[in-house]
């Protein structure tokens, strides 16, 4: 088997083969190479030892020399270049107590997570698989190296990963290795909120969000995510829905393209339900309030997983807003799209869409209708471009103050009564009116 290396990975590993060394890339570069896949990045593992490595190339930086790992910068680009190793004892499902290095690739390929990620491959050698990776990716199964609870023991972050590798690449997990995955799961406890949720991203933007379910069943969510496991838990007993609010959850995602954001809301759209359910004397379920209640309950989990303010913010604002029944009328669409923001509500859109699919076929032909009328609303408010915000209001603060008006909480509230006049009426955006019309609430 022939993989095509870039110029940059070929030279490093050529140099070090003329040194002496042995060198190989190494791991997912690897496994998506086979695949048919470009590769993210390239990374490469070989008996050299690190001050060797340093010696060898012009420019370094000791990315985690302690453990082996040298960047080498090619062309302006930054390899991580990794001595073969052997790790210790693994004292806090993270950590080896000691590195040790070793000439043999075969013992650094075993300490790797999973069979497709342990081969190694330079032109000289080819493939080198000494754990069926390349039998494992072509049966599309996820497989521990070795011993799955060994492995398992040493970084607990790897039973999230066996998932996210799974949906990634629409994988199965082997047997084995979901069972040890599922006994060793409470290890998460132990992992920190920042490694937590890159796992977590990179399933739910993956082709399978819906493999969240596997997490689910290994235990995985019962530790990171409490709260989807109360949504799998809480059943909807109304003709809008023919799903738990889990198992919505779940088909909700897959109906949104993969971005983060879009992603995150219709995971969260309706985790406050669990908390607001009620039933009626007909034994139909009600969900009094839930937008809010979710949209409070997202920013917390976000802000427990340490996502950044701007994703926190975005998506608290689809939550919230996700269950808008839209009034088929211009000026109702332009309050919603100045409630939301106007880089929200296409979002917005998205998700309301997302969400209607993913619930029972009553009523969702009407749905989708009033949807596509909304849009199509929307879409000629943008073509006339109309006034939505402060920003395209005809007048400023600066022309307030020009005309009369003192800086301060007035000016601001007198600029919003301003706004709320556009709003309804697009045609009142210009200088002239809207100073004329200041003047009346000084």
């Amino acid at each position: 088997m022939k993989i095509e290396l870039p110029k940059q990975v070929a030279r490093i590993i050529r140099t070090l083969e003329d040194n002496g060394f042995e060198a190989f890339a190494v791991g997912g570069c690897v496994r998506d190479s086979v695949l048919g896949r470009t590769p993210n990045d390239w990374d490469i593992t070989t008996s050299a030892l690190p001050l060797e490595i340093k010696g060898l190339f012009k420019r370094t930086i000791d990315t985690g020399i302690q453990h082996g790992t040298v960047t080498v910068l090619e062309d302006g680009i930054g390899y991580e270049v990794t001595t073969y190793r052997i790790d210790g004892e693994y004292e806090d499902s993270r950590h080896p107590k000691e590195v040790i290095f070793t000439e043999n690739l075969r013992e650094d390929l075993r300490r790797r997570d999973f069979t497709i990620n342990a081969m190694a491959y330079n032109e000289r050698a080819g493939l080198v698989d000494a754990f069926h990776g390349l039998e494992d990716l072509e049966n599309g199964i996820v497989r521990c190296v070795g011993n799955a609870e060994e492995r398992f023991t040493e970084d607990a972050l790897r039973v999230m990963r066996a998932v996210r590798f799974s949906a990634q690449l629409g994988f199965t997990i082997a047997e084995e290795t979901k069972e040890a995955a599922k006994k060793l799961a409470p290890n998460l406890e132990k992992i920190s909120a920042e490694r937590i949720q890159t796992e977590l991203l990179k399933l739910l933007v993956s082709g399978n969000p819906d493999y969240l379910k596997t997490a689910w069943e290994l235990g995985i969510t019962a530790v990171i995510l409490p709260e989807f496991d109360a949504m799998m838990r809480t059943p909807q007993n109304t003709p809008h829905h023919c799903f738990n609010v889990g198992e919505h959850t779940l088909h909700a995602c897959k109906g949104v393209r993969p971005d983060k954001v879009l992603r995150l809301a219709m995971l969260f759209h309706d985790c406050g339900k669990p908390l607001v359910r009620s039933t009626d004397e007909d034994g139909k379920d009600h969900f009094y309030g839930h937008a809010d209640v979710s949209a409070e309950m997202a920013s917390e989990i976000m802000r427990r997983l340490k996502l950044d303010n701007d994703t926190i913010h975005q998506v608290k604002r689809l939550v919230r807003f996700h269950d808008w029944r839209p009034t088929l009328t211009d000026k109702a669409v332009r309050r919603m799209i100045y409630r939301t923001g106007e880089e929200i509500f296409p979002l917005l859109l998205e998700v309301e869409r997302a969400d209607i699919c993913a619930q029972s076929d009553y009523q969702r032909k009407e749905k989708l209708e009033t949807l596509d009328q909304a849009e199509a609303l929307y879409q000629e408010i943008l073509a006339r471009k109309q006034c939505l915000s402060l920003k395209t209001l005809a007048v400023t603060g600066k022309d307030l103050i020009a005309d009369g008006m003192k800086p301060g909480k007035e000016l601001g509230n007198v600029l919003n009564k301003l706004l709320e006049d556009v709003l309804e009426e697009p045609s009142h955006n210009t200088k002239e009116y809207l100073l004329e019309y200041s003047r009346s609430l000084r």
